[in-house]
């Protein structure tokens, strides 16, 4: 077995029962028989088991995006939202806020991820017809193809944070503001069952997808010329990336918000841990991710504040200085 799944899943099996056990209600799993007992398997069954199973998929799904994203790019600094999927997928959800009173209340449970995921079903659509066709072009070689996907992601990524923005302005009451500006922060405060059965589907899917892509990112660590000489496809990988990402970064996004850093600092705890190939970082990246949000998500319940401070701004804290830390090396030449 891969020494860094071991690892990981070592620790994920450590860090669930002290997320079921942790919060601003700590429970007590010996008082099994004391007149808390009822209210504690409550608890647990309905508030924080769906939590933690949500974090673990959320995490997952970042994780191996994350790793897949550096391998094709070939850059220790990349990361899933570079793609353009996430912001589309939050642009997605906010219009389900902006809209608010005009959806049907059958719907509105459900509109939710439901938009933010026709959001980034809308990005990986856009990012697919700007960059699929050259990166098929087997005379603009694959470097001209990753480099314009880039750029199209960014394109995307700038768009859609410019409608969000826009959104936010035109915001038709306070409320909608309100949750406009939280949900964009990231957090898996008050979700259930059903959002995990909307994002477990997804994620695994999306993981399925990019563990097909790992042998021709292998391939691609050698070089554009030597991995078309191994019978790389780069029209293939691109739609493997692009669903694998879209699938795994969109599920998180319609259930959780925006929750960054995890794809950018996941696969370097990982590499030192295997080859450094992608084939060896994708399952476990997907493992160490479900373990940072999972710890993240754990932390921030207990922190003695008023309210409870969003997973997303947490991560951020945690991948800011890391982030400065990678740049360092990398300027260093030591990365």
């Amino acid at each position: 077995m891969n020494r860094a799944v071991l690892v990981f899943a070592v620790l994920l099996a450590a860090l669930v029962p002290l997320s079921l056990l942790a919060g601003r209600v700590w429970i007590n799993p010996f008082d099994v028989a004391g007149s808390g007992a009822a209210n504690a398997a409550l608890i647990l069954a309905e508030l924080r088991l769906p939590r933690a199973v949500l974090a673990i998929i959320v995490g997952a799904g970042l994780g191996a995006a994350g790793a897949a994203m550096q391998g094709y790019l070939r850059n220790p600094l990349a990361d899933p939202g570079l793609f353009g999927i996430a912001p589309m997928a939050a642009l997605g959800a906010v219009a389900s806020f902006w809209l608010g009173a005009a959806i049907p209340p059958a719907w509105a449970a459900w509109s939710l991820p439901l938009l933010a995921l026709t959001g980034a079903g809308t990005g990986m659509a856009l990012l697919a017809l700007i960059a699929g066709r050259t990166s098929s072009d087997a005379a603009g070689g694959a470097g001209g193809g990753i480099a314009l996907f880039t750029l199209a992601g960014l394109m995307i990524a700038s768009l859609a944070g410019a409608l969000t923005a826009l959104a936010i302005t035109l915001a038709p009451n306070p409320f909608a503001l309100s949750e406009i500006v939280m949900w964009l922060n990231g957090a898996l405060t008050d979700r259930s069952w059903r959002e995990v059965m909307i994002a477990a589907p997804l994620v695994v899917a999306g993981i399925a997808v990019l563990a097909l892509a790992a042998r021709s990112l292998d391939a691609l660590t050698l070089g554009e010329e030597a991995a078309r000489s191994m019978g790389l496809d780069p029209a293939r990988l691109l739609w493997l990336l692009v669903i694998g990402v879209g699938l795994t970064v969109g599920a998180g996004v319609a259930v959780a918000g925006i929750i960054g850093f995890v794809g950018l600092v996941v696969p370097h705890l990982v590499r030192p841990l295997t080859d450094r190939l992608p084939s060896s970082l994708i399952l476990p990246s997907a493992l160490a991710g479900a373990c940072l949000v999972l710890a993240a998500d754990s932390i921030v319940r207990v922190l003695p504040l008023v309210t409870e401070l969003r997973l997303g701004i947490a991560l951020s804290l945690i991948g800011a200085p890391f982030f400065l830390w990678l740049l360092v090396k990398m300027r260093r030449g030591r990365l």
